[in-house]
């Protein structure tokens, strides 16, 4: 169902897209916004591993440097089926984990100090599996192509929105006034129903990864108190250094304090995800 729910809010984008791309007369500006988008979103998909474990620090760990994690991770990944990923441990006491890398043969998962901490074993190996399911399950390249679509119609929107208000003087007539104010308001409209869509497709990633990931290491109540004691922590002890564009790689939300909207959220509601989690583990997968 989750495959399927992205699949639908991907295809919702390239509708909205193609939308934006008649509304200011063609093809040609729905290609350029497209192929600029991409050309963003590439840089991206091949840089952002190396980029996002540079800005919170990460450090490389072989078996030498931490034995029982570093053999866990090995132990998870054979069970996947996946290559051995590059491990790395973060300098930083608000426990939290991520993965990056544009696909399984070039995969990193990373911890944070504070998670080993916090965490029993059995937790710590449901929380490394759901990251390892997100590179099973290629979420970063489904990822990237969310982002190029959504990109794609903000850049439409503003187009359309230039468009609008230099073309808005040549009449002034009720019809042309009426098409302003139509044009203005799709230039405005369609981008937040783009971030909206982009942040569901997330979400459903998410929930997706913790499913894969409790088969991975077999044990759905173990990942589900994990995640239970995370999000308890994270309130208590946010990361300081996370930032908003990557929050959303992280397997609890960095960012705590705000009063946003939950459709504007990246990550699910906690308890829906413990709630499922649960009923995985009582109806035996």
């Amino acid at each position: 169902m989750n495959r399927l729910k992205t699949t639908l809010l991907l295809s919702l984008l390239t509708v909205l897209m193609v939308i934006m791309g008649s509304a200011i007369g063609g093809r040609t500006g729905m290609v350029f916004a497209f192929l600029m988008a991409l050309a963003m979103n590439f840089f991206s998909y091949w840089f952002s591993d190396k980029i996002v474990l540079k800005m919170y620090g990460a450090q490389e760990i072989g078996e030498h440097d931490h034995p029982s994690f570093y053999g866990m991770v090995r132990r998870l990944a054979q069970q996947a089926g996946l290559p051995m990923p590059k491990v790395y441990i973060i300098p930083s006491e608000s426990p939290n984990a991520f993965a990056t890398g544009r696909n399984p043969a070039h995969a990193a998962v990373a911890a944070t100090e504070g998670i080993l901490r916090i965490l029993s074993p059995e937790e710590l190996e449901g929380v490394m599996a759901h990251e390892l399911a997100h590179v099973q399950n290629r979420d970063i390249l489904v990822g990237t192509i969310a982002a190029t679509f959504a990109g794609a119609i903000s850049m439409l929107g503003n187009m359309l929105q230039w468009g609008a208000m230099l073309g808005a003087g040549r009449g002034d007539d009720e019809e042309g006034a009426g098409g302003l104010i139509g044009s203005l308001a799709m230039a405005i409209i369609a981008p937040i129903a783009a971030m909206l869509i982009q942040m569901a497709v997330s979400r459903s990633r998410e929930y997706l990864a913790d499913e894969t990931g409790a088969r991975i290491c077999g044990r759905p109540l173990a990942l589900a108190n994990a995640l239970r004691k995370l999000h308890n922590a994270s309130q208590v002890l946010p990361m300081q250094e996370a930032r908003p564009a990557t929050a959303h790689m992280f397997i609890v939300n960095p960012l705590t304090g705000g009063s946003l909207l939950k459709l504007f959220s990246t990550h699910p509601p906690m308890e829906e995800r413990i709630a499922r989690l649960e009923g995985m583990a009582r109806g035996g997968w």
